[in-house]
């Protein structure tokens, strides 16, 4: 019986599933079936199952072995994800002279020119209306589409 799912975020779910998809389609592409793929990897069909459906209960030993009889590697490019070329991180602390258009929505914080995560996104989730996501640069669209996702939110920047 599989373990019960740890706790992940989607982005992790996706990732998983990014991974699976290519260990799927690089056996097929061997032209492998899946219980042959599993036994030379040391497991059993199910769990190679598990592996193709991106499930996050399966050991990283499984992962490892399964990608290393495929010729494969366990990293995953950042343009796979999600379909963009965006880094997933945000920074500790969000200088607020990088961001024009946050700059312009924190008009009334004074006495610093830096913010944390939440108050930056606070900030764009409060004056939202006053948002004009088309003129955002492309690190600033990223940091709002980083932060929406950090923090559950839903909405994606342009």
């Amino acid at each position: 019986m599989p373990a019960k799912n740890p706790k992940i975020t989607r982005e992790v779910a996706h990732r998983l599933n990014v991974l699976g998809e290519r260990i799927r389609a690089r056996r097929k592409n061997l032209k492998l079936n899946a219980t042959v793929a599993a036994e030379a990897a040391g497991m059993s069909r199910i769990t190679w199952y598990r592996i193709e459906k991106g499930e996050p209960t399966v050991t990283m030993g499984a992962w490892f072995n399964a990608a290393t009889v495929l010729g494969l590697t366990l990293d995953i490019p950042e343009t796979d994800i999600a379909g963009t070329d965006r880094c997933d991180w945000i920074p500790a602390r969000i200088r607020l002279a990088d961001y024009p258009e946050l700059q312009k929505l924190a008009w009334h914080v004074h006495g610093t020119d830096v913010l944390s995560a939440r108050e930056a996104m606070d900030i764009y989730e409060r004056n939202q209306r006053h948002l004009d996501e088309d003129t955002m640069t492309p690190e600033e669209a990223q940091l709002l589409d980083a932060l929406r996702i950090a923090f559950g939110l839903p909405g994606k920047a342009k």
